[in-house]
């Protein structure tokens, strides 16, 4: 069988294309721009092109078909017309990566299925997300373009830890901070619940509905089944460092006020995602893919993580500015306690 990524290189697909190269079943393909050759595996072929150049990537791609497409870099509901007028025809299924983030924030209930209803009025991101689907489905609907959509939530790997608060540069800011002893900012009162899934978990939950034709028409959540609050998320941060928890909660709503006005994208990184209780209901990909499941709970997978952050300077990116920032965040909460 014959698989192309487009993209292939990122947090989700890199642990995907790693699992398909040892499969001999699978002659696996990669269309991008080539920039992160060193994160290919043996024996995976590459399509070097810019997906966005619709008539350079139809040129390059020549006659080749395949029996799955799986798109991870489409954004936009244009993006996802070009790959319909790129593959119609060409592939057995073509796999879009949705966002979790596309449930209605907050949903009438917190435990979330497949059949949640989709409406993100915080996050442009999400609404977007929302518009492919939409298409793709329709597509499906009217002509039979063989479609299936994974909807991933907050999946993370060996360079970089989940949080639900950082700053432009990721994760690093806030270790820092933890390991000298500093306080770091839990959004609302740190009792939300979310799910976290390991990259080489969510790979077997995806490479399970490739070529599965049960899957055609059909949207997938693939999420870990480790339901943690925020504050117990970032107590086993703490554990692993081997320091103290110094937490600070803070407001979605007074961390969104005070912090997009810098970028930070806490409207709809928090208030349309990450400060939404939820407890996915994964048993609709189970029925296809019963192998999945987690088998990197996050105080495994964190420490993984952190294994390979503290040795490797490439992923500790300074970030003064989120740092200073924090600091008067802080700072300003601590005056009004003493001046109301």
């Amino acid at each position: 069988m014959k698989a192309l990524f487009i993209g292939g290189t990122g947090t989700i697909s890199t642990a995907i294309v790693r699992r398909l190269a040892e499969d001999p079943q699978w002659e696996v393909w990669l269309l991008n721009r080539g920039n992160r050759g060193d994160a290919v595996p043996k024996g995976v072929h590459q399509i070097i092109a810019d997906v966005h150049d619709e008539a350079a990537t139809a040129e390059a791609l020549g006659d080749l078909q395949f029996d799955t497409v799986c798109e991870f870099i489409a954004f936009h509901e244009s993006d996802v017309q070009r790959d319909y007028r790129l593959f119609k025809g060409k592939t057995h299924q073509y796999i879009f990566i949705s966002s979790a983030s596309a449930y209605a924030k907050p949903a009438a209930g917190y435990v979330i299925t497949e059949g949640t209803t989709l409406a993100n009025p915080h996050w442009e991101y999400s609404r977007n997300k929302i518009a492919c689907e939409e298409f793709l489905m329709r597509k499906y609907r009217e002509e039979g373009f063989p479609v299936t959509i994974v909807r991933p939530s907050h999946t993370y790997d060996e360079r970089s830890i989940p949080l639900g608060v950082h700053g432009k540069n990721g994760s690093w800011q806030v270790i820092r901070r933890m390991m000298e002893g500093k306080p770091v900012i839990i959004h609302g009162d740190g009792s939300s619940l979310w799910h976290l899934t390991f990259n080489t978990d969510f790979a077997v939950g995806f490479t399970g509905l490739m070529g599965d034709r049960r899957a055609i028409g059909e949207a997938f959540q693939i999420t870990g089944d480790e339901v943690l609050t925020w504050d117990q998320i970032y107590a086993t941060i703490a554990d692993a460092l081997g320091v103290e928890l110094k937490a600070v909660h803070v407001s979605s709503e007074f961390l969104a006020a005070v912090g997009d006005r810098y970028g930070y994208g806490f409207e709809g990184g928090l208030i349309g995602d990450k400060a939404v209780s939820v407890a996915f209901d994964n048993r609709k990909l189970k029925r296809i893919v019963p192998d999945m499941t987690t088998k990197v709970p996050f105080s495994r997978g964190v420490r993984i993580a952190l294994d390979n952050i503290l040795t490797h300077p490439e992923y500790q990116r300074e970030d003064p500015e989120f740092d200073a920032w924090c600091d008067r965040v802080i700072a300003a909460l601590e005056k009004a306690k003493t001046e109301i």
